[in-house]
């Protein structure tokens, strides 16, 4: 079963950057669909972003157009969150997962992801 494995989160200064990168751990197919979420302490699990594989297709939460930027490497199998003028609220634990087998507003509708990754923490100082 393919695995996801995320890394690039840290500590920031509110207003700086961080890449987040998600990489599967076989080859993926343009059918995919990768999405990004995120948990803080005490709150729901928070949708983020998603993309096609093939990169046709994005999608932001509002609270993150314009500072987020979600895109993929096919020749990597990975998939990236970059952040910008990151703010104290994008504190949280950020997970990569992937859908497949259903389209693209079937995903988006749903929410629903079939395989996770183990997640990893970004924290945004004031």
């Amino acid at each position: 079963q393919m695995q996801l494995v995320e890394s690039g989160g840290g500590l920031v200064q509110a207003g700086g950057s961080l890449r987040l990168s998600c990489a599967a751990s076989r080859r993926t197919f343009s059918t995919y669909i990768m999405g990004w979420f995120r948990q803080a302490p005490g709150k729901d699990r928070e949708f983020v972003a998603a993309i096609t594989w093939s990169g046709s297709s994005t999608y932001y939460i509002e609270s993150v157009k314009g500072r987020f930027t979600i895109s993929t490497d096919n020749d990597k199998n990975t998939v990236y969150l970059q952040m910008s003028n990151l703010k104290p609220e994008d504190t949280a634990l950020y997970y990569c997962a992937v859908a497949s087998g259903r389209t693209w507003d079937q995903v988006l509708k749903s929410r629903e992801f079939d395989l996770w990754g183990q997640g990893t923490q970004v924290t945004v100082s004031s």
